[in-house]
């Protein structure tokens, strides 16, 4: 060992106890020949072996607005989701691959025929008035979501509840009207936040979480305080926590990079590459874990009743170039069916779907349609922001199959009330789901009013309830791989790019980590994360 690489480990030890400044350290390890980004990283990596207390942890954030609420049949964005988990706690969290993990619900049973569920309260957990969390809680933190006058978006997934009663103050029985094998993380939505019986001041949310709400101005910032009793080992480091909104992506870069913030989420692709080789700031990307962006033909309009066109059109799009143009490389190629390969029902085994005119040409030549053809894609900035210049690479690309494919730029006002579900042939986004049960019946299944490719296939509706009801997991997977297969060879979804969540920390912000859910350690940041 040289004499430089024996400073060198003995100045990571002194990070680790927090006794050498992050400058000294990065000159010594430049010294040694390490690049600037690599000594950044171990620097950061030396000093988050173990939480530490202290500090106000200040977030910017894309996602807020003037009418926010704490109501948690309001949310949805990442501002209040954010918030709402300093404050309370759901039923159910996940882990960094995604997989369902007991919150406040420590551990559940369930018969045979995923039907029948018993969930075991965790016990000796306090609110922050000092009330003792008990199933009556739980009960109506639930129901806040159930019937027919609440607004909650986590009201459709409820539905499937037949009967929910508590056993015991530490136990809860849900009886589903059929069996659903992923119920539990159907608990883990985010809106599912637990406050105690009978609680309605949302203006001053209590709940069983790390901070106590001190100031909330809708649109502008929420300002919150460490309760100093919190239930999880390791974290609810920080002695306050203040989340700005700040919607402009170029401001909240300006933010960070002027200490006015230390962590932002939804970084500009366009801009993620300089901030990279920034010392004093750090980077976290999840990759292809964001919006699902596609083209969709409705397979029950012509053209697109023909499988050969439908494929020409798959094999055509030309998607790491869109990737690369478009987002910069900070995307992962979809394959033509929303999940994405962070998801453990993900066909690893399907070859992905790359750009093969002589292919696409093939299958518009078997499609037997007359040369010439035109066929017209609608989009708009209102599908989403880039979507008109993918729209437009996508027609140079297949060109060269010899699809002469029309843009038909529209306006975005009303794109979603007068395109989407209406025409043959448009650009469409998918937003993350919870579950690939609630992917394949949300968007391809025949029962569904927002299937837009209106391929409805009861083969395909009975292997999804099939999968449903299934314990066995590989027996569940091996269903949910077939169902992939079939929307990729014979669906109207062209599923080309999934998006990458990027954010921004500040070096001294540890303890942070990619989460296969959401950005900001799935808007956990307040909860998991300390400084240095």
């Amino acid at each position: 060992m040289s004499e430089f690489e024996s400073k060198l480990k003995a100045a990571e030890q002194l990070a680790r106890k927090g006794s050498l400044s992050r400058r000294d350290f990065m000159q010594l390890a430049i010294a040694t020949g390490i690049a600037i980004p690599a000594a950044s990283s171990m620097f950061s990596k030396a000093q988050a072996a173990e939480p530490k207390k202290g500090g106000t942890l200040r977030i910017g954030m894309e996602g807020g607005s003037a009418s926010d609420s704490l109501d948690p049949t309001t949310y949805s964005d990442s501002v209040m989701i954010a918030s709402s988990l300093c404050i309370m706690n759901n039923l159910v969290e996940f882990d960094a691959d995604g997989n369902p993990t007991g919150e406040l619900f420590e551990t559940w049973d369930v018969q045979p025929g995923a039907q029948d569920w018993v969930f075991n309260v965790r016990q000796g957990i306090k609110f922050s008035n000092g009330k003792t969390l008990d199933a009556d809680d739980v009960i109506y933190s639930i129901n806040l979501h159930r019937g027919d006058k609440t607004k909650s978006p986590a009201k459709g997934n409820l539905e499937q509840i037949a009967e929910l009663k508590a056993l015991s103050p530490t136990q809860v029985s849900i009886v589903l009207k059929s069996g659903n094998a992923d119920f539990p993380a159907i608990l883990g939505d985010y809106h599912i936040v637990i406050v105690p019986k009978d609680f309605t001041d949302w203006e001053m949310p209590i709940g069983t979480g790390a901070y106590t709400l001190e100031s909330f101005e809708p649109g502008v910032r929420l300002v919150f305080k460490n309760r100093g009793d919190y239930w999880k080992p390791g974290r609810g480091n920080f002695d306050s926590v203040e989340i700005l909104n700040i919607q402009d992506p170029a401001a909240r870069t300006a933010a960070l990079q002027s200490g006015q913030v230390d962590a932002v989420n939804r970084l500009d692709a366009r801009t993620v590459d300089v901030l990279m080789k920034d010392p004093n700031l750090a980077v976290v990307r999840t990759k292809g874990t964001g919006n699902r962006f596609c083209f969709v033909s409705r397979v029950t309009m012509d053209p697109f009743t023909n499988k050969d066109l439908r494929l020409a059109l798959k094999w055509g799009i030309d998607r790491e170039k869109i990737i690369k143009q478009v987002y910069n490389g900070y995307a992962t190629p979809g394959n033509d069916h929303t999940l994405d390969p962070l998801n453990p029902y993900y066909n690893t085994q399907m070859p992905q779907r790359t750009y093969d005119p002589d292919k696409a040409a093939f299958h518009f030549k078997k499609a037997g349609l007359a040369p010439g053809t035109k066929i017209e894609l609608q989009t708009s900035e209102g599908a989403w922001g880039s979507a008109v210049d993918c729209a437009q690479i996508y027609q140079e690309s297949i060109k060269a199959a010899g699809v002469d494919l029309t843009v038909n730029k529209v306006s975005a006002d009303g794109y979603w009330d007068n395109v989407w579900l209406k025409v043959p042939f448009c650009a469409v986004y998918w937003g993350r789901r919870l579950t690939a049960d609630v992917y394949f019946t949300e968007v391809f299944g025949s029962d569904s009013s927002w299937n837009d490719s209106d391929w409805r296939v009861p083969e395909f509706d009975a292997l999804v309830k099939e999968a449903r009801v299934e314990l066995d997991d590989s027996k569940r997977k091996e269903i949910y791989f077939k169902c992939q297969e079939m929307i990729a060879d014979d669906g109207g979804q062209i599923c080309f790019a999934i998006t990458d969540y990027l954010d921004g920390y500040s070096p001294k912000v540890q303890g942070v980590k990619p989460h296969a859910r959401y950005d900001l350690d799935d808007n956990r940041l307040a909860e998991k994360a300390w400084f240095a």
